[in-house]
């Protein structure tokens, strides 16, 4: 069992692992409205970025090629951007028999031309991040129960980890497509210190960057109040995994109880819907333990019925700044239907042209 340890300090975001690998570091992301235009914030381990080989031709992608008059010319292709959709009715039904034709996409407000839409339940990289504050105590085993059958509920094909936070975060099982190791990762809480959700999320984006397999992936956060431990801002977090191109993130609060503060439990609720609603995700309040389980199912239908969908932007990403998303969808067979995607993600710079040799 390997594990990871998250730890924060107020000048920079260091990321150390228990494995011997060197810890890396960034200024603290300043927090910022999220619907202004704003540069990327920088990478929390800038010299470990993954990177991947560009395809030829690929969308994206910058080509050097040699004219008829044996000259190097440069050719920019738009960048394309990918929206995982969730489309339900006004019951909360998923629907999941609409053509491309019944979709629009709006970028900054300019309607943008999809390239592709497809419906199917592709292998999912998922990260659970767990809270295991000291209030934790007496509802991990239902939360435990229903992360695992949110794996179980899910593709056969897909991989999660499982990172169990309070004021530090810990990877207790690497990337896994066994339901018996995410068993075991659970084994190993002990309820207790605050709850830094904040500081578990960017972490928890960055892993999946790194390490996830699979171009759609997933996030689902639980915890049961507000984030008090963390040293970086709900905007910041927001922020980089929009930097990311990152996952959809879901959100369990589990803020039911006469005893709490009244008052923290509406500004975590309202937290976790933002968290929710600028990744594409949802955000779940059970009233009670029994409630739980179901939450799962819900979360792994979501996660298998929604479509992927491409476009060009008629923006260069060279422009760089954050781009507003919003999805209409219209079906002349079905009224009042939601389309839920990413509020809006920030472009990543083009790719450096090779040398001309």
């Amino acid at each position: 069992m390997q594990f990871s340890r998250l730890l924060l300090t107020s000048a920079a975001v260091p990321l150390l692992w228990m494995n011997g690998l060197q810890a890396q570091s960034a200024p603290h992301a300043p927090s910022r409205p999220l619907t202004v235009d704003r540069d990327p914030a920088p990478s929390i381990d800038p010299d470990q970025s993954p990177t991947k080989t560009p395809e030829t031709n690929a969308p994206g992608v910058d080509t050097v090629g040699k004219d008829s008059a044996g000259r190097y010319t440069l050719r920019m292709d738009a960048s394309e951007v990918q929206l995982n959709v969730s489309v339900i009715d006004d019951h909360g039904h998923h629907i999941d028999n609409l053509k491309p034709d019944a979709f629009q996409v709006y970028e900054d407000g300019v309607p943008q031309t999809i390239t592709n839409l497809r419906h199917e339940d592709v292998p999912v990289s998922i990260g659970l991040l767990i809270d295991s504050s000291a209030s934790m105590y007496d509802k991990r085993a239902a939360v435990d129960d229903a992360a695992i059958n949110l794996i179980r509920l899910s593709n056969p094909r897909d991989e999660a980890f499982l990172v169990n936070f309070n004021s530090k975060a810990y990877i207790d099982q690497d990337m896994t497509s066994s339901v018996e190791k995410l068993e075991q990762g659970l084994h190993f809480v002990n309820s207790e210190g605050g709850t830094a959700a904040y500081d578990a999320v960017m972490a928890s984006a960055e892993y999946l960057t790194r390490h996830g397999k699979n171009s759609k992936q997933v996030l689902v956060l639980v915890t049961d109040g507000e984030d008090n431990a963390s040293r970086t801002s709900m905007q910041a977090m927001i922020h980089r995994v929009q930097r990311l191109d990152g996952p959809v993130i879901y959100c369990g609060g589990l803020l039911f109880g006469d005893d709490g503060d009244k008052a923290a439990a509406q500004r975590a609720k309202s937290l976790l819907e933002e968290i929710a609603k600028e990744t594409g995700g949802a955000a779940f309040f059970p009233r009670s333990l029994k409630e739980v389980a179901p939450v799962a199912s819900i979360v792994a239908e979501d996660v298998r019925t929604q479509y992927a969908i491409s476009y060009s932007s008629t923006n260069p990403p060279s422009n760089g700044g954050y781009r507003a998303v919003h999805v209409d969808v219209v079906d002349r067979h079905k009224k009042n239907l939601i389309a839920r995607t990413r509020n809006g993600y920030i472009p990543k710079p083009p790719p450096s042209p090779p040398e001309a040799r």
